[in-house]
């Protein structure tokens, strides 16, 4: 009787429809041959092997997939178009955001969105749910949730009513909480691209993560909008050791010294954000930064690294950082005035249609007053006249159910 195959090497096999494309692809992974020493001629350069006709190994599997999804033919999923983003002169007085947002139900919230006369919108993560369960390398749940959401008439409305940005989280990345090992992330980062219509020759388009950064408005009144990408790079997470126990309930703090969130080019690219002119910065990361009540992903998992974003936040001197976040199916506020010479605050609004509960008030050091577990979308309401931001958590109906006011000479975004 023939030996069954070891578990191991039925994974490649089951990836539906192109098996051999697949196990041809990663095996290409694998390091150049070594040269002999003895040579003195130095290895050829990607250059030249492209003038000789020939290719450099690729060295990660997203890459050596590259050619599949090339000739790869499928309906791509796009978003209608919308307006375009503010233009440079154009004051910004009302961001919006928010976070959790599946297609596959009603989206009420959205209509209120739309009607509320935003200045810009930000999906902010799992805008969404495209898990791939059957680990596919073609994506076909991503692929199905983008277009159910482009037909969405709540969406089709809010999206000809207002400018978009978006950044990805677990759900519209690849897999629930999974980081910078997933297999697939090219493809997901080509459907990320292709559905909020980036411009061929985007930035994002030719450079690994979906990282992005824009200023609007005047000298005087500009706000940066930089959004973190918290997946493509980010290392492996320490699991607890007591599933379930309060904060413990997924995740350890590690204090390895080789954990990674950002990547080292996105890191740089951040120093240079935060070094650049503007009055009020919004830093949007997908996951929470401050809290540290809760044993799930978040910043305080990778502590080295969050530690490292407080120190660029100080050392660059940026003013006016406010982080926006999201991901946990429920809001709060939160602070921290040991870290800058100003409050450092932070507002995370989730979620737009996937409420997990009627109540959700986790343990928060660093958080201001309760947290807000129904739908609920999130508001920067900036009176430039009065110098104030308000940070506002709005719910279904628009109304706003928690709020800070926050003097925006207090946090350096005036004089």
């Amino acid at each position: 009787m023939p030996r069954p195959m070891p578990r191991p090497f039925l994974r490649p096999l089951l990836l539906a429809g192109f098996a051999a494309p697949l196990a041809l692809a990663l095996a290409a992974c694998g390091e150049p041959v070594a040269l002999d020493p003895a040579r003195e001629t130095p290895p050829p350069s990607p250059a030249l092997l492209r003038e000789a006709g020939l290719i450099e190994a690729p060295r990660t599997p997203w890459a050596a997939l590259e050619p599949f999804y090339d000739q790869f033919a499928y309906d791509i999923p796009r978003a209608p178009s919308g307006p375009p983003l503010p233009g440079p002169d154009r004051v910004l007085t009302s961001i919006a955001f928010g976070s959790c947002n599946t297609p596959e139900r009603a989206i009420p919230i959205l209509d209120v969105i739309a009607d509320a006369g935003h200045d810009l919108f930000i999906y902010a993560g799992d805008n969404v749910y495209g898990d791939a369960r059957a680990y596919d390398a073609t994506l076909p749940e991503l692929r199905a949730a983008y277009h159910q959401l482009a037909v969405r008439p709540e969406f089709r409305r809010l999206r000809a009513a207002q400018p978009m940005l978006a950044v990805w989280d677990d759900h519209d990345y690849g897999m629930n909480d999974l980081g910078r090992e997933f297999a697939f992330k090219g493809f997901s980062e080509r459907l990320f691209l292709d559905f909020w219509g980036a411009a061929e020759d985007d930035v994002r388009r030719t450079r690994e993560g979906i990282y992005d950064a824009h200023v609007f408005g005047p000298e005087g009144r500009r706000v940066q909008v930089i959004v973190l990408d918290t997946r493509w790079f980010r290392s492996d997470l320490t699991v607890t050791d007591e599933r379930g126990a309060p904060g413990r309930e997924r995740y350890l703090p590690s204090e390895d010294p080789d954990q990674d969130m950002l990547g080292a080019e996105q890191w740089a690219w951040l120093e240079e954000q935060l070094r650049a002119p503007a009055e009020l910065r919004l830093l949007v990361s997908s996951i929470q930064v401050h809290a540290d009540g809760h044993g799930w992903e978040a910043w305080r998992t990778l502590p080295r690294e969050r530690d490292r974003l407080y120190r660029l936040i100080r050392e660059t001197r940026a003013n006016g950082v406010v982080i926006v976040s999201g991901d946990r199916h429920a809001s709060g506020l939160y602070v921290r005035a040991d870290l800058t010479d100003y409050p450092l605050y932070e507002i995370t609004s989730s979620s737009l249609n996937m409420p997990f509960r009627d109540e959700h008030d986790e343990p928060g050091p660093h958080r201001i007053g309760a947290m807000y577990a129904p739908e609920n979308y999130g508001v920067a309401a900036i009176d430039w006249e009065a110098g104030t931001l308000n940070l506002e958590i709005r719910d279904i109906e628009g109304r706003t159910v928690r709020e800070q006011s926050v003097p925006l000479a207090r946090i350096g975004a005036l004089p």
